[in-house]
């Protein structure tokens, strides 16, 4: 029997609907609220989710009658976005690594760090990246947010950040849906705004804008040092 493609998926199974109770994934209208906007979103088009978890941001869009696909390396979440899932919504298990849509969608979302945080190499950012760019028609757009390497070092002061990489290393603990704990370490690519539109144009994009948001509070914020995360939007030419 082999082992999982990555180091998410023991965890992913362990919390499995309890990740839905973390205040973090609070803030699902708000988010995609924006998204519609700022995307250009209307209903009739499709939209791919990358690293969709148990589905909250693709059933947010599909109840506005936006198509969407959702794709996780977790099998757990994909059963858990599937058994809840509106019409127009659609899951299935896949690596964001190996991505083989072809200008199948007219935009690419990868929210909560999905899985473009998750990766600590250069080159798998670069292939996911490189993946939902091609997913998308031309003039198609793209969503990601990404944790900021500014707030990692200014505040996490728990975890340990590795300036050669960019990743921030903690330990914590996580309970599934009894309260049951299990230890746990998450690994945590954080990035630059620079990073970001330098990844962006290396995969053909444009960069729309790169704004300073948290959970459930996007909004069109200049950088700064004090938010968790930074949003990308870029579109393909």
């Amino acid at each position: 029997m082999t082992g999982p493609d990555h180091w998410f998926e023991p965890l992913a199974d362990h919390l499995g609907a309890a990740y839905l109770r973390y205040s973090f994934t609070k803030g699902t209208e708000q988010e995609v609220a924006f998204l519609v906007d700022a995307l250009g979103l209307t209903p009739g088009l499709r939209v791919l989710d990358v690293g969709c978890g148990p589905g909250r941001h693709a059933h947010a869009m599909a109840a506005r009658g936006i198509a969407s696909h959702g794709i996780d390396i977790s099998q757990r979440f994909v059963d858990l976005a599937t058994a809840n899932a509106p019409a127009g919504a659609t899951f299935e298990r896949l690596d964001a690594r190996t991505l083989a849509f072809d200008q199948e969608f007219d935009a690419a979302i990868s929210l909560c760090q999905g899985a473009f945080g998750l990766l600590s190499s250069d080159e798998d950012t670069v292939a996911v990246l490189a993946g939902m760019a091609r997913a998308i028609r031309p003039g198609g757009r793209i969503a990601i947010s990404a944790f900021s390497a500014y707030f990692s070092v200014k505040y996490q002061t728990a975890a340990d950040f590795d300036a050669t990489t960019g990743v921030a290393h903690e330990h914590t603990e996580l309970r599934d849906e009894q309260g049951v704990v299990a230890p746990a370490e998450l690994w945590t690519t954080c990035f630059t705004p620079r990073e970001l539109r330098l990844l962006a144009g290396t995969v053909g994009l444009t960069v729309d804008g790169v704004w300073s948001v948290e959970p459930g509070s996007y909004a069109r914020v200049s950088p700064t040092l004090e938010t968790a995360e930074f949003l990308l939007l870029a579109h393909r030419p």
